[in-house]
């Protein structure tokens, strides 16, 4: 592909409102189309965003032959189907984190997409993001020495509202899908998929779980040591800690921020800092555009397999608290 990427919205939500102002950064790209479930809707965000065609229903946007691929960002259970709709219509697809409710709807979305032979990627966005593409060429040149431990935190505060979605059931509410993705995924990044999973957490006043930690243990003998809450503003910061030398993510580690790699010894290494541009969203927009020119049907940085593994992480996490949506009023 030689001309530009056509992106259409499939959703209008705050983070559909940050993807597209993020998405004007990136040359060859332009975003044509946005759909919602109501006209109103849709058409709002498209005078907003200058967007030339807005659709009032999910099928339409899917059906647009001038849209190249989709950034689906409805609420968590609505993942799969909106992304089985775009695949249906020969969409490449940008899926948002948490990918789907559990691996079983996240794997239906892998085979269907591998057996259209369509682009699928899920929109983690730290993953592409600078300073993590950096880290990840400092743990390949073995630096660090052996990878002893990982510890990752998310924690935000939100008011107690039954109707917000992070305290919602049906919407799949809680910490740990929303926010825990975060330093689940993390370490997974540096140390692929546990052996062996601990968790414990504390339920909000609507069953969804409010603080969530975890302990992960690694074939290698290295831990992980997460924790996730809505109930807190944290600093947010991410650490590697190896034999040799260690990584110092700043808070918050997840968006786009700086780190210092710093050895046994206590001597700073290397310090790097993220230009500043954007939100930081256009590199996994930027990622997709990519692999689009290059005839992939998945990202090699966030293959699908490792997507289907984390979820089936979350999966083990959740049986573990008693989280289930089931029997909370939700549907998965």
């Amino acid at each position: 592909m030689t001309a530009p990427i056509r992106w259409g919205l499939m959703a209008t939500g705050g983070i559909a409102r940050a993807f597209a102002a993020d998405l004007r950064l990136l040359p060859d790209t332009e975003l044509v189309a946005v759909g919602s479930r109501t006209p109103e809707s849709a058409q709002a965000f498209a005078s907003e965003f200058d967007v030339p065609r807005a659709h009032g229903s999910y099928a339409e946007l899917a059906a647009d032959p001038e849209v190249d691929a989709i950034y689906v960002s409805t609420p968590h259970p609505g993942h799969l189907a909106a992304t089985l709709l775009a695949i249906e219509h020969g969409k490449a697809v940008l899926c948002e984190k948490p990918f789907a409710m559990d691996r079983a709807e996240a794997q239906q979305m892998v085979d269907a997409a591998r057996g259209a032979g369509v682009f699928l990627m899920e929109a983690m966005w730290t993953r592409f993001l600078p300073h993590v593409a950096r880290i990840r060429e400092i743990l390949a040149s073995g630096v660090l020495g052996e990878i002893v431990y990982v510890t990752a935190e998310h924690g935000q505060w939100f008011e107690r509202d039954a109707t917000h979605r992070l305290f919602a059931p049906h919407l799949g509410g809680g910490a740990l899908l929303d926010l825990g993705i975060y330093p689940v995924s993390f370490a997974h990044l540096v140390l692929g998929p546990p052996s062996d999973i601990t968790a414990v957490s504390t339920p909000a006043f609507t069953g969804v779980d409010a603080t969530t930690s975890m302990i992960f243990r690694y074939p290698s003998g290295a831990h992980a040591v997460l924790t996730t809450t809505l109930a807190a503003a944290a600093a947010n910061p991410a650490a590697i800690h190896g034999t040799e030398a260690r990584i110092e993510v700043d808070g918050t580690f997840y968006v786009p921020t700086s780190f210092r790699v710093v050895s046994r010894t206590g001597e700073v290494l290397e310090t790097f800092a993220t230009p500043p541009a954007g939100r930081g969203m256009q590199y996994e927009a930027d990622e997709v555009n990519h692999c689009l020119r290059d005839g992939r049907t998945e990202s090699p940085l966030l293959p699908l397999d490792e997507t289907v593994a984390i979820m089936g992480v979350l999966d083990e996490v959740r049986r573990q608290i008693g989280l289930d949506y089931s029997t909370l009023g939700g549907d998965a």
